[in-house]
């Protein structure tokens, strides 16, 4: 069986380790720990992943944020992923930092990678696991904030949250989405 593993984030020096680029960092960690190392291909980084008689194509898009459904589309279409095999990791202002949330569908939250995604394959109903990052800013400062990189404290906590987050991703592509969730949205 093979998955879809999608990353969201923004390439480029100016983004890395920003709260928006989360999704990098979490599949970053997940071949890190791994021994896998990212290939440049079409539309972004991709590594391939065994894991326990499954495939996991871990993608980082690098189409920027706001088209990332071009890359997830044809990722899905040359690999020949159904929709329950796609999985994408998104930062979300409305979860305190480090909190982990998986959804089978949703709406988009205000988030471009997501709303680009939902209009390219004409529906929300793909799996998501939603990061946390926090709200911590002023009224109006939402883009500044989502690009800025991550503080000390956060820093602290982060390689356990990412590696959660990995154990979430793993846990999708062999327990499935219902035993998942109900094991690690509790938490």
């Amino acid at each position: 069986m093979k998955y879809l593993i999608v990353g969201l984030g923004n390439i480029g020096p100016e983004y890395h380790n920003t709260r928006h680029n989360i999704g990098f960092m979490v599949l970053d960690a997940l071949a890190k720990a791994s021994n896998l190392v990212f290939s440049d291909k079409r539309y972004g980084a991709v590594v391939d992943m065994p894991l326990k008689g499954r495939r996991l194509i871990l993608l980082k898009p690098s189409t920027y944020m706001n088209l990332s459904g071009f890359a997830v589309r044809y990722y899905m279409q040359q690999e020949k992923i159904p929709l329950e095999n796609v999985l994408v990791i998104v930062d979300d202002l409305a979860l305190p930092f480090g909190t982990l949330r998986l959804k089978g569908k949703g709406s988009d939250a205000g988030h471009n990678g997501l709303k680009h995604i939902a209009l390219t394959l004409g529906t929300e109903n793909y799996a998501r696991l939603r990061f946390g990052i926090g709200n911590n800013f002023p009224k109006g400062h939402q883009v500044d904030y989502v690009l800025s990189p991550f503080d000390e404290d956060d820093w602290s906590t982060m390689p356990e949250r990412l590696e959660a987050a990995g154990e979430i991703v793993k846990s999708f592509c062999l327990a499935g989405i219902n035993i998942t969730m109900n094991q690690f949205n509790k938490k």
